[in-house]
């Protein structure tokens, strides 16, 4: 069975920097994109970085100049570079990743279990 762990999260003070990280494992096929969305409390979840399987990434005006998302497809792994954190950071950070298990033909939306990031003042 497919699944996304994400790891890395954290308390960081305001400016501060983490990294995290995100691997699927299980049958799979392929993977095309990847992603990172996050949760505040009492707020929807939102999309925060996407890299598509043709090295498109794209970014929330929010973290924009601020997070780097990037790739290791041999790893099935994505990764999510904090930099400059802001209080306003602070939510349950979730990847995700469009894949193809090995004996589906179809691609689904898979989702990992989170991990927290707090970022102080």
């Amino acid at each position: 069975q497919v699944q996304l762990v994400e790891s890395g999260g954290g308390l960081v003070q305001a400016g501060g920097s983490l990294r995290l990280s995100c691997a699927a494992s299980g049958s799979i096929w392929s993977i095309s994109a990847m992603g990172w969305y996050r949760q505040a409390p009492g707020k929807q979840r939102e999309l925060v970085a996407t890299s598509t399987g043709v090295g498109y990434t794209n970014y929330a005006d929010s973290v924009k100049g601020r997070f780097t998302i990037s790739r290791d497809n041999a790893k099935n792994a994505v990764y999510l570079q904090m930099n400059s954190l802001k209080p306003e950071d602070t939510a349950v950070y979730y990847c995700s990743a469009d894949i193809r298990p090995a004996r589906l033909a179809g691609m689904n939306k898979y989702w990992g279990q989170g991990t927290q990031v707090t970022v102080s003042s």
